[in-house]
């Protein structure tokens, strides 16, 4: 379980950046967070504090719940 809402906010963020035309280092650069932290965390290899969720929503300007909404979406709920 702890795995699946890694991967789903992963996929979640993921899907957002590209929408949005940003890169992997743009938004490291955007929330103040490496390239490397925002690759591991599209892999679902992170387990994302609460303050980089809200950096990482600030950075895609999406409201928290909004990215929520799509990490519900990739979990099938």
């Amino acid at each position: 379980m702890q795995e699946e809402i890694r991967v789903a906010y992963g996929k979640a963020v993921r899907a957002i950046r590209q929408n949005k035309k940003i890169s992997q280092e743009e938004l490291g650069d955007l929330c103040g967070l490496h390239r490397t932290y925002i690759s591991d965390i599209e892999l679902g290899k992170r387990n994302v504090s609460l303050e980089n969720i809200d950096k990482i929503a600030h950075a895609l300007q999406v409201k928290k719940s909004e990215l929520f909404i799509e990490v519900e979406q990739y979990e099938g709920i």
